[in-house]
């Protein structure tokens, strides 16, 4: 199974990686980070396939996956 890490502090929000991603793996959480951006975090985490895609669409380089 795969693990999704995102740091927070990097991601702006911009949702690229939640409209990309094949099996609705991530959302935008509550929390904000010192930005002030709501951040996403992986909310679905069973689903993950390790595609990757989320982290090559990521123009932060927010969100690292590992298989």
């Amino acid at each position: 199974m795969a693990e999704i890490k995102v740091v927070a502090e990097r991601c702006k929000g911009c949702g690229y990686c939640i409209k990309f991603c094949p099996k609705s793996v991530l959302t935008v959480g509550t929390k904000v980070n010192s930005k002030g951006y709501e951040y996403v975090i992986p909310s679905n985490m069973e689903a993950c396939i390790g595609c990757c895609i989320c982290g090559k669409i990521c123009p932060d380089g927010a969100i690292e996956v590992y298989k």
